[in-house]
């Protein structure tokens, strides 16, 4: 049985234009969005509300790992024999995975994770990671530097 089709959230232009404004400053007001958008503080925030219901944004304090004490952050590049998603449902539930993604060339998936030392990244490759039946083959790839990290990609 194939699975069906994600289809993407159909914003309206105010919606859109709310998602724009939240992703410059996520602690903007809601009275300040809504002057923007032309709502009122009530309607933009039951607008907000909805679209964090539908799954189409997320609120939430974009962090430095290193100074929260997570010493080293890498990319997994992993191959599956097997379902991806199956794999990709495990990964999602290690700690420190902060993103899966499936691919299509080398890798089956991108796992990212945030580990407090090397020794805690061997652990979490050998233990959790190399360990699922499906997975043939990882690829660590450590981050030396984040030279950018943007949310502000606006809408289509």
């Amino acid at each position: 049985m194939t699975p069906p089709i994600e289809r993407s959230a159909v914003l309206d232009d105010v919606s859109k234009a709310i998602v724009e404004q939240l992703q410059e400053d996520g602690r903007r007001s809601y009275a300040e969005i809504g002057k923007a958008v032309g709502l009122s503080e009530t309607a933009t925030r039951q607008r907000v509300q909805k679209l964090q219901e539908a799954g189409v944004l997320q609120i939430v304090a974009v962090t430095d790992p290193l100074q929260l004490g997570f010493a080293r952050q890498a990319m997994i590049g992993v191959r599956v024999s097997g379902d991806t998603r199956v794999v990709a449902g495990a990964m999602s539930e290690i700690p420190g995975v902060t993103y899966v993604v499936s691919t299509a060339g080398s890798f089956d998936l991108l796992v990212e994770i945030v580990c407090e030392s090397d020794d805690d990244l061997i652990d979490v490759l050998n233990d959790r990671i190399r360990s699922l039946p499906d997975v043939v083959s990882t690829e660590t790839f450590v981050y030396l530097k984040l030279h950018r990290q943007l949310y502000n990609w606006g809408t289509r």
